[in-house]
Formats: C-alpha cells, sequence, structure tokens
C-alpha cells in the first residue's frame, strides 16, 4: 500500500447529513457558502503529499447527480474535490432497473465508468462479477481521518482486498412516536427507557399491548407500523451469514435470529402491525410507533405539529450485551479497469472530511434544523435541534454498533424484492416474509417453516461463494 499524508486533520466521525445532502454552495476566498445562509471555511493548505489530481474528471454512474445544479448548489464534498484537488466530476444517468446492466456494458465495451455508488449487492456479488476494483493502492487507512469507520472497512475486506470503505453511517432503522401520546396513555418515554438502559423487546411490545388493548369500542388501533423486520433480526447482533475474512458461513440456524423470528410471529398473531405504507408518523393517534429510517421525521414532525414527536433506535434484543441497529453507509466503488483511482480516492477523502471537520458538522447541523416550507409559505418539514443532537449520538459505536449481513450482498436467490413467497430472496423473507403474510401469498405461517424451505439455498449460495473465494 503507498502511504500518503492525511489530507486534513479530523476528529472522530459524529454525523451522516451533509455528505448525504445537497449543500449549496459558492467560492468565496476559501469560504464555501451555502444557498441557506451556512458558511464554512475550507483549509486549503492541508493537499500537501496527496497526487496531483488537477484537471482530472471522475465519470459518475448513478440515479443521481452529485451535482445537480452544476456550479451552485454543490455539496461540501464536490466543492472540496472542486476548489482543493482542481478536479471535476462528470454525471452518467442510469435508472434503478438498468444500473448495474448499464455499468456492465460500459466496462466491457470499454467506455469509461470511475465512481459508483456503494449498494449492499457491492460486496461480494459485485466483486465477484469483476464490476469493481480495490481502493488498497489509493487509500491510507491508518490515517487518523479513519477513525470511527476504520472498523467498517476491514468488515468489507474482501479476499484480502478493500472494496468499500464508507466515509459515513446512514439511515439508521428507528422508531417515531409522540410523546404526547405516550403521556395520555400513561406509557413510559421510549427516551427515557433508552436511556435508563430498559428500551427492549419488553418494554416494546407490552407498551404496544397496552395501547391497542386501550382502543375505545369501535376503533382499531396498531401498535406499529413501518419497515422493522430488519431491525428486530439485526438487533440481536447476528447475521444470516457469516465471514471471517476467509470465507462464509450459513448461520441461519442461529437461536438469536430465531428470538427475532418469534417476536415478529407474536407481533403479527397479535394484530400489531398495520403493513399500509405510510411515508411519515400517522397523524389519527391510532398507532403507537412508526418504524423508518430518520428520513421520514422532518415530514413527520410537521404532519403532528401538536404530539411532541421523539425518535429513538430501535429496542434492544434482552440478550444482546449492548444495542445493535442495521444501518447503512455512505461510501462510493471504484470501477473496475478505471484509470482515476487517485481521483476516486481523494473525492472519498473529501467525504470523509465533510463528516469529521468541527466547522461543516456544526454547519451541517444549522443546515438540518432549517425548516422546509411551500411556495405558499406552509412548513412541510422540520428537525428539531433536541433530535439532532440525539441522533448524532446513534454514530458512536460506543453507544450502538451498526450490523451487516453479507446475504444482502449474495445475488438474487438471497435478495431479491418481489411479492411472491417463492421467488423473494432469502433475506427478504427472513426480514418481513411473518409479518406480510396476506401480502406474500404462500407465506408459512412460523418461523421454523421458512427456515426449513430456506436453509438448502443458503447452503448452495455459500458454497458458490467459497469456492470463488478459493479461486
Amino acid at each position: 500500500m503507498r502511504k500518503r499524508t492525511s489530507m486534513l486533520a479530523a476528529s472522530a466521525a459524529l454525523m451522516t447529513v451533509l455528505a448525504m445532502s445537497a449543500c449549496g454552495a459558492e467560492e468565496s476566498e476559501g469560504w464555501l457558502k451555502s444557498g441557506d445562509d451556512v458558511s464554512i471555511a475550507a483549509d486549503s493548505g492541508e493537499t500537501t503529499g496527496d497526487p496531483d489530481i488537477k484537471g482530472q474528471t471522475i465519470r459518475w454512474m448513478a440515479t443521481y447527480d452529485l451535482n445537480p445544479s452544476g456550479t451552485q448548489d454543490r455539496s461540501v464534498p464536490v466543492a472540496l474535490f472542486e476548489d482543493l484537488y482542481g478536479a471535476k466530476i462528470e454525471y452518467i444517468a442510469t435508472t434503478s432497473d438498468t444500473k448495474f446492466d448499464d455499468l456492465a456494458n460500459h466496462i466491457n465495451g470499454g467506455d469509461q465508468v470511475d465512481m459508483f455508488p456503494y449498494e449492499w449487492d457491492a460486496v461480494p456479488n459485485g466483486v465477484t462479477k469483476g464490476m469493481y476494483d480495490p481502493l488498497d493502492d489509493y487509500l491510507d487507512l491508518s490515517d487518523p481521518i479513519w477513525d470511527g469507520v476504520r472498523d467498517y472497512a476491514e468488515m468489507f475486506k474482501y479476499n484480502g482486498h478493500y472494496y468499500v470503505v464508507p466515509f459515513a453511517l446512514s439511515d439508521p432503522l428507528a422508531v417515531t412516536y409522540s410523546r404526547t401520546l405516550m403521556e395520555e396513555e400513561g406509557l413510559d418515554d421510549p427516551y427515557q427507557l433508552y436511556q435508563q438502559g430498559k428500551w427492549n423487546w419488553n418494554t416494546f411490545l407490552e407498551m404496544m399491548k397496552q395501547f391497542t388493548a386501550n382502543a375505545e369500542d369501535g376503533k382499531q388501533r396498531f401498535g406499529i407500523r413501518g419497515w422493522f423486520g430488519q431491525a428486530i433480526i439485526q438487533s440481536t447482533g447476528d447475521t444470516v451469514i457469516h465471514y471471517d475474512g476467509k470465507q462464509f458461513t450459513n448461520n441461519i440456524m442461529s437461536p438469536a435470529i430465531e428470538r427475532g423470528e418469534l417476536l415478529q410471529e407474536e407481533i403479527s398473531k397479535l394484530g400489531l402491525y398495520d403493513p399500509t405504507w405510510y411515508s411519515y408518523f400517522p397523524e389519527d393517534e391510532s398507532t403507537l410507533f412508526y418504524a423508518m429510517a430518520p428520513w421520514s421525521l422532518s415530514e413527520s414532525n410537521a404532519k403532528n405539529p401538536e404530539s411532541d414527536i421523539f425518535i429513538v433506535p430501535f429496542p434492544k434484543d434482552p440478550e444482546s450485551d449492548q444495542y445493535y441497529l442495521n444501518m447503512n453507509y455512505g461510501a462510493v466503488m471504484l470501477v473496475k479497469n478505471s484509470k482515476m483511482g487517485d481521483a476516486v480516492a481523494a473525492y472519498i477523502k473529501c467525504a470523509r472530511l465533510a463528516e469529521t471537520n468541527s466547522e461543516y458538522r456544526t454547519a451541517a447541523r444549522e443546515k438540518a434544523l432549517i425548516q422546509n416550507k411551500n411556495a405558499q409559505g406552509n412548513v412541510t418539514g422540520f428537525i428539531t435541534a433536541e433530535q439532532y443532537d440525539f441522533m448524532q449520538t446513534w454514530y458512536d459505536p460506543a453507544n450502538i454498533k451498526c450490523v451487516f449481513d453479507f446475504g444482502y450482498g449474495m445475488g438474487s436467490l438471497m435478495y431479491n424484492e418481489t411479492y411472491d413467497y417463492n421467488t423473494r430472496g432469502v433475506m427478504n423473507n427472513c426480514a418481513d416474509a411473518i409479518l406480510n403474510q396476506a401480502q406474500y401469498e404462500g407465506t408459512p405461517d412460523t418461523w421454523a417453516e421458512i427456515r426449513s424451505q430456506w436453509s438448502s439455498v443458503v447452503d448452495s449460495v455459500v458454497a458458490d461463494y467459497n469456492a470463488k473465494l478459493a479461486q
């Protein structure tokens, strides 16, 4: 590995909002000024020792443009990449349905693509299909800038190489609720339970039971709505697929995973779950908990302005040694045969800087607290300072550990979104088939049946990938 001088001194990772959202900017004597009048200083004197990539252009293929407005509305990583390094990013548009085919066609046809978004499919499936190159020669993970995410890069290390080097964590599966409703129902505040170490499956389930039992005659209540089956399983800290850096192992028989699946069975049998899709916490007080990533919080606040909305991590498995949480990873992939490894690495460093520099974090907080309004001036979304500050603590591994299951990156037999139980991926059925039996026709009633039907499929997939590792 070629050792590189640190681009910028940085503190530990704390937040993800800045790098994942567009922050309008215009250059002004070393300052990046956002369209929301949030200003941050760019230190241009700390690139000594990094490769000279001035004038180079990265070709970025994705369903979204990193700089959709041209020179305006630049995110901090893009602004740093352009202003400090003198490089550019060219956008190659694709679609959700065709992105992997489009990438493969560009690679096979010799039509340059350099950078592609990280997705679950990247490792091991994308790597074994020859879609990505490793970042080993371009990033020095001993650099302090990677403190806080280095372990995740090690987790993704595949066949001895670093293909995924996350610059951030994002999208934790969380639980939104109304503190006003909790008080009216005589229930404990989940945030207080979390602070006391008592926010776990047991208190979660009992609160839902009490809430639904207190429904007035003729009115239906639900304990929870939203997306949370995957969060239940991963809150155990265990995964369907184990990977020790050398081989994969089928872990579908895990007692910990079974505990999570049995919790799903109970929630389903008690009628506590409503599978209807909502993009925000329902306003009608018929639901106690709404499970989703924090992207839904802003709208939930606006739709429930008098409800004192709050958000907590998914509850802990009572038998786990700490809180484990399903999250996503902010990362980009170096595309196979790219000649722009240095430039892609520089962009990744810029994205990491946006996560670690204290001034940028302060600017991100200011930006996050700005209310969203429509053309009529009505508030359509907002985040409170209390909500924002609490959520930042989730990204500290001392508080919560992020979990990733390699089963999601092992091809369509393992991960495939369909509405047919028999053609859905194993991971999809593990996550929520029990909760959505009416939606996925043919779904068995119990985890024991589901596990029995799909364990041999997992065995075959694991054997296939282990054979590829041995080649």
